[in-house]
């Protein structure tokens, strides 16, 4: 387990992640602020992003939607993941995103869900439908499916919106969608917003242990909640933005070797092995330790 140090590296984390899994997306990685001393999981949010926020530079992601909203204020308790795509969405590279943040950072596989709007609507239904297994709820704004089969989509709690008047993406898309899925079974359409708090409870009331999973219905969202959501938020957030690798120097923790101490007794006061003390020192199990050295031990 990661321990918080300095309150420096208490804070909450925006981390840019470039290049990590080849020949995938590069993308935003928020950690909340207590992630390091939470005895619990947290849960993951995948956040897919529209047309207009597609290319190389990862800043456009911050635009609009979840990381849009946590700079803002809004406090999600949640690893937060929102890659960048250049020309859409696939899920079987989403499913790698997914298997690499779950892998490396501890999270609670039952609470992952997926939020996504336009063409990222389209990542999402097309992801839910593909790994209906891996998605405790998700929501999708203005967007459709480019899969062949849909029915995966009546196995997730899931919420649709989709303007009327939207000229981008023409709203029988999302007809198609659920039209596509009353073939399979019963389902419901409905409306939510990124910057309600009441999305985040709304996602976080599923998990895959729920018995049937069945969907929560007892969110009404007025209006005037509608309105004022955006509004609402501070300006302002306390998170700290760094590159992938500024965050994992933070993490490093050290000791400083007293007299008698041995890599089997450190690593046991550590809760590590005289292996990976070895191996994040580049030393060897004989190596002589002498008081006043610093020893890695994570």
């Amino acid at each position: 387990m990661l321990l918080c140090l300095l309150p420096l590296f208490c804070k909450a984390q925006l981390i840019a992640c470039h290049n990590v899994i080849p020949n995938n997306y590069n993308f935003w990685l928020y950690l909340p602020e207590d992630f390091a001393t939470a005895p619990e999981k947290k849960p993951v949010i995948l956040f897919l992003h529209g047309r207009s926020l597609s290319g190389d530079d990862l800043s456009l992601v911050r635009r609009y939607g979840c990381i849009d909203a946590l700079l803002r204020g809004r406090k999600i308790d949640a690893i937060v993941i929102a890659p960048q795509s250049k020309t859409g969405w696939k899920p079987e590279k989403l499913m790698e995103l997914y298997n690499w943040v779950t892998t490396n950072y501890r999270s609670d596989i039952t609470r992952f869900y997926v939020l996504g709007m336009s063409m990222g609507g389209f990542g999402t239904l097309d992801f839910v439908a593909t790994y209906p297994e891996k998605v405790a709820a998700a929501m999708a704004m203005c967007g459709g499916s480019n899969v062949n089969s849909l029915c995966g989509l009546n196995e997730v709690p899931l919420w649709i919106i989709h303007g009327m008047a939207d000229v981008a993406v023409p709203v029988n898309q999302s007809e198609r969608v659920v039209d596509s899925m009353c073939l399979c079974g019963d389902t419901s359409r409905l409306i939510f917003k990124f910057y309600l708090q009441q999305t985040y409870d709304w996602l976080f009331s599923h998990a895959l242990t729920d018995s049937l999973r069945p969907t929560n219905k007892d969110y009404s969202i007025s209006k005037e909640l509608l309105n004022a959501a955006y509004n609402d938020l501070e300006n302002k957030s306390d998170i700290q933005i760094v590159d992938l690798q500024s965050y994992k120097d933070s993490q490093k923790q050290y000791y400083v070797v007293k007299k008698g101490d041995t890599l089997s007794s450190i690593a046991v006061e550590n809760n590590s092995t005289v292996s990976i003390l070895c191996k994040l020192n580049n030393i060897k199990k004989d190596t002589k330790l002498w008081p006043g050295r610093k020893i890695r031990v994570k």
